[in-house]
């Protein structure tokens, strides 16, 4: 962050240099820069992620503590539809290999993951915020709205999209191989329905992937889509970690990728400890 060009003090306005100085000694920041370094590491330590040069009144623990639960509700929601709509169509896919099923629900999915966001976003406002705007459809294109319903419709809508297409390949492609798998074979060689076969021998081992794939994917998403609570006028924390860039907001910055660090790691502990339950070779000790 300290190498990015600007600062947090760059005013459209000329500011004396007196008032930068003093501005500059308020925060630190005419220590060395190791010295603020090691300031910031005992400030963590203690629970402390400092005061944000750009909100005056905040602490960024405070801005965090604000946007958080926006971005945690969001994020969830996202998740549970990615979910329930990625996995049963990636099933439905593989079990109904090279047909006109697979081919479609594939290509949905390839549509999925190269649309990025800001696109996505930008389409579902025009329409149903523009286009549908004297239907019963229509949306609002943005703001928040103290978390009413319809506010929150396309923004959860617009981060889900991405992980339901990477869901439903990710389980086409480990439902094919679970199926091919010796054991599966045996299975239905002995007779099994094979709604059985699939659902008590196959569905455990293909959903591997998919379980290694949600322990990153809802850390991300339970900090928010800086991208979509730009668009949508969220006030989560990705938007709070957007403004804090633009604004050379050291502080919250960093604040909110400590706290995204810190997530990734717990949900991909948490996929380890859900591993032993799906594979029984698996087990941990003591």
């Amino acid at each position: 962050m300290r190498a990015t060009p600007g600062g947090p003090f760059d005013f459209d306005a000329p500011v004396p240099p007196e008032i930068l100085a003093n501005l500059r000694a308020r925060y630190h920041l005419d220590d060395p820069l190791w010295r603020q370094y090691v300031d910031y590491l005992w400030g963590i330590m203690r629970g402390d992620f400092g005061p944000s040069f750009k909100y005056r009144d905040f602490t960024v623990t405070t801005l965090i503590a604000q946007g958080f639960p926006v971005s945690l509700i969001n994020g969830l929601c996202a998740m549970i539809l990615a979910v329930l709509i990625g996995v049963p169509a990636g099933i439905a896919a593989a079990l109904a290999q090279n047909t006109r099923r697979d081919y479609l629900v594939s290509a949905a999915a390839m549509t999925g993951i190269v649309i990025p966001n800001f696109v996505m976003g930008q389409v579902l406002i025009l329409i149903f915020g523009v286009w549908l705007k004297d239907s019963i459809f229509h949306l609002p294109a943005g703001g928040w709205n103290d978390g009413a319903l319809p506010n929150r419709i396309l923004p959860v809508f617009c981060l889900a999209l991405p992980y339901i297409a990477y869901l439903v390949r990710i389980t086409r492609a480990s439902m094919i191989e679970a199926l091919r798998a010796n054991y599966v074979r045996t299975a239905r060689a002995k007779g099994l329905p094979f709604r059985l076969v699939v659902l008590h021998h196959a569905l455990k081992t293909a959903l591997m992937p998919v379980v290694t794939f949600l322990g990153p994917a809802t850390a991300f998403l339970l900090t928010g889509s800086m991208v979509v609570e730009t668009i949508f006028q969220i006030p989560g924390i990705g938007r709070y970690f957007v403004q804090g860039a633009l604004n050379r907001d050291y502080t919250l910055v960093m604040g909110v990728t400590i706290l995204s660090a810190a997530l990734v790691i717990a949900m991909n502990l948490l996929v380890d400890m859900v591993y032993s339950l799906l594979d029984p070779k698996v087990r941990y000790e003591h």
